[in-house]
């Protein structure tokens, strides 16, 4: 049985995620605040982490960073506040999905479905040592690592499989839909702007070679190296 962590300062909200999540068949674990949430982690392992950014004592952001310090756990998180500020601060620090309240409980399960499957199966699909290079940069797909002008660049997990899959199909055309069908998966439930702001962080990360990610406005992105 999958253990998932609810982590919110709303005892109703965390009641109803219960309710849908045991439903789903998830042994569910809560957490009033970070801290709580933190100490949880180094006791015990989840498969997923559902994680609510305002809260007392520690907010979510600040106990995603302690949590990942110490374990690689998947984490959804939930946020009153859709702007771009608080996505691209999610992703930079691993997230793999951002949900805006109020949300859907059944999407919710939706989405912890694909998290929890694609993490289970992610490491499976390299089978030999592969590796892309072009100029400075150099793409490891079998070790999942993306090196700089020499300097190893920190990417989170939906960071490489995006990068991996444009290099995969460097030179071609893809448009936003196969895209997100492709690496986020055919039954992803997310915004489109999770895509855009997942563009912005990999051309952060790749630093002068983020030339290479081309826009094509009005059908989609295509790495052109």
């Amino acid at each position: 049985m999958k253990k998932i962590l609810v982590v919110d300062d709303e005892e109703k909200i965390r009641a109803i995620i219960r309710k849908y999540g045991e439903f789903e068949g998830y042994s569910i674990t809560e957490a009033g605040d970070g801290m709580e949430a933190v100490m949880l982690c180094r006791k015990e392992d989840f498969d997923v982490i559902i994680l609510d950014v305002m809260m007392p004592e520690l907010d979510g952001f600040s106990a995603c960073r302690e949590i990942k310090k110490q374990k690689d756990i998947p984490v959804i998180m939930l946020s009153a506040r859709g702007e771009e500020y608080d996505r691209l601060h999610g992703f930079e620090l691993g997230i793999d999905d951002y949900v805006v309240k109020p949300f859907s409980p059944k999407e919710l399960m939706m989405r912890v479905k694909v998290v929890t499957d694609r993490n289970g199966a992610r490491g499976t699909a390299e089978t030999e040592h592969d590796i892309f290079r072009t100029e400075g940069l150099c793409i490891d797909f079998t070790g999942r690592t993306v090196t700089v002008d020499g300097t190893r660049a920190e990417l989170s997990p939906k960071e490489y499989d995006l990068l991996f899959y444009l290099v995969r199909n460097r030179n071609i055309a893809l448009e936003r839909e196969r895209l997100i069908t492709e690496v986020w998966g055919y039954d992803y439930y997310g915004d489109e702007r999770t895509l855009d702001t997942h563009i912005k962080l990999l051309r952060s990360r790749l630093g002068e070679y983020r030339r290479f990610l081309v826009t094509l406005r009005g059908v989609g992105y295509r790495f052109e190296a």
